[in-house]
């Protein structure tokens, strides 16, 4: 099984849609993503798809450790949220978190273990496969050197975060 949580009326395809209702979505299944644990047995989910949903939610340790029991061994986990420096993470008031790369490094046990937070109530262990960004247009001609400089010092060069982790 593969779910796309908080699937909204752009579910994907291939995928049992997840939201809070299936009125007015194209869910599948209506649940409340911060109710815990979620219907599903554990290890039961070959993919997870997250668009923009993870910036909502209001305990992302308990939404992770959740993702972690549900999902099977070898199974990716797709993940696309505003950028923490584009006005859209900042200006909708239904966001909780900013999202950024660093973000996902803490639900890697080696990465928690070498930065000395063991003592955090994380349980997942997921491997981080790719990050990349959707670029807004003004910048999208620049170097790879610039447009790290800019996306350093500067708001709105990215729009969107899109990161694959893996569950080894």
């Amino acid at each position: 099984m593969k779910l796309d949580l908080g699937c909204g009326m752009r579910k994907k395809s291939g995928f049992v849609g997840i939201d809070i209702t299936k009125k007015g979505t194209q869910a599948d299944v209506a649940w409340d993503l911060e109710k815990f644990p979620y219907p599903f047995k554990s290890r039961s989910v070959s993919a997870i798809y997250c668009a923009h949903y993870i910036e909502h939610t209001r305990d992302l340790i308990a939404f992770m450790n959740e993702l972690w029991r549900i999902t099977l061994t070898g199974s990716e986990l797709e993940f696309i949220a505003p950028y923490y420096t584009s006005v859209r993470a900042t200006a909708d008031p239904t966001h909780t978190r900013f999202i950024s790369e660093n973000t996902f490094y803490y639900y890697d046990k080696s990465w928690r273990k070498e930065n000395k937070l063991e003592h955090y109530p994380i349980k997942t262990n997921f491997k981080l496969v790719k990050i990349d960004y959707h670029i807004y247009p003004d910048f999208k001609d620049l170097s790879d050197e610039d447009l790290l400089y800019a996306s350093r010092h500067m708001w709105n060069v990215y729009d969107d975060i899109h990161v694959i982790l893996k569950k080894p």
